[in-house]
């Protein structure tokens, strides 16, 4: 069974999920791909997107996707994509790109395209733009603000053992704590930092225990937006064309949005006197230790031509 059906006559109904209701910038990605499909096919597209996980979350999207069934497009995580593509998950390794500058000179010169081959080939899944935008700081009990003060540093790292390679290259002790643990972590001294984006240390209140932001700005999110080769390959060639248009504006939008929300929202919270953030004084120090890590890791992954292909954007 495909999520694709016809509606008599005239339109080809395609079905989206997101977890997010839609206020949420990756919902706000999603409508303007369906706005600019919509308009470009001439309504021969129609969507239907189900929010607030009402067709459960990201991981079952893009197997669904993958096999041709329940839903059409989504905006999906790379991990999620790790099951059949071993090279999509470079896409979130911290310090890929120099600043927010390079990020969306990237996603602008389409470097990703290996990856999203990769995708295609492994998963038939076709990634067809690129939203995303949240920028990752470190979140700390004290003032961070070079390489001195950042040395053993104790602080949680997600579970990929990428993240763990990545820090403890930069000097500071990672060490692999569940995210609903982390305020506590900190707040006993378990750990003195962590990492998130402005939305995370938002919502879960770590600037009661971390309120100090130190500007590493060491990963800037990638998010495919994911469309089922399945449903493409059954639609005309002006509609995929459409389809491929819309994907790449509906990831434009999500960038503008989330990177400027992100920065909002940390001054936002600055302002009402929550938490103090700190430039870091020698982040080139810290790509500089990066760097090796992420050559051994894309060549791990066989993906040393795409590491290459991304620095080289100016």
């Amino acid at each position: 069974m495909f999520a694709l059906s016809a509606v008599p006559g005239f339109a080809t109904e395609l079905v989206g999920a997101v977890q997010f209701n839609e206020d949420h910038a990756f919902t706000k990605a999603l409508r303007e791909f369906e706005r600019w499909a919509g308009e470009c096919s001439g309504g021969s597209l129609t969507f239907e997107l189900h929010l607030n996980s009402e067709l459960g979350l990201e991981k079952d999207y893009f197997e669904n996707m993958s096999q041709g069934i329940a839903v059409d497009y989504a905006i999906v995580s790379p991990s999620h994509m790790s099951t059949f593509s071993q090279k999509a998950p470079l896409m979130d390794m911290p310090f890929l790109f120099r600043d927010l500058d390079h990020w969306n000179a990237v996603m602008e010169q389409d470097a990703l395209a290996p990856l999203a081959q990769d995708v295609l080939e492994k998963a038939n899944v076709r990634l067809i733009g690129y939203a995303g935008g949240g920028t990752r700081q470190l979140i700390v009990n004290r003032p961070i603000t070079n390489m001195e003060e950042l040395e053993g540093l104790p602080m949680r790292v997600m579970g990929a053992p990428i993240q763990t390679r990545i820090f403890e290259a930069i000097h500071a002790a990672p060490s692999v704590i569940a995210y609903a643990e982390v305020y506590n972590a900190i707040q006993t001294g378990v750990i003195e930092a962590a990492e998130n984006e402005a939305a995370g240390i938002e919502q879960m209140k770590f600037y009661e225990v971390g309120p100090h932001i130190a500007l590493t700005a060491h990963a800037i999110t990638v998010r495919p937006i994911a469309f089922s080769n399945a449903t493409f390959e059954r639609l005309t060639p002006e509609e995929q064309e459409c389809v491929m248009s819309a994907g790449a504006a509906g990831g434009k939008l999500g960038r503008d949005i989330e990177s400027s929300q992100d920065s909002e929202k940390l001054a936002a919270m600055e302002e009402a006197g929550l938490l103090t953030t700190h430039a870091f004084e020698e982040r080139d120090k810290l790509l500089e230790l990066a760097a090796p890590v992420k050559k051994a890791y894309a060549e791990e992954l066989g993906a040393t031509d795409v590491l290459m292909a991304i620095e080289a954007v100016k």
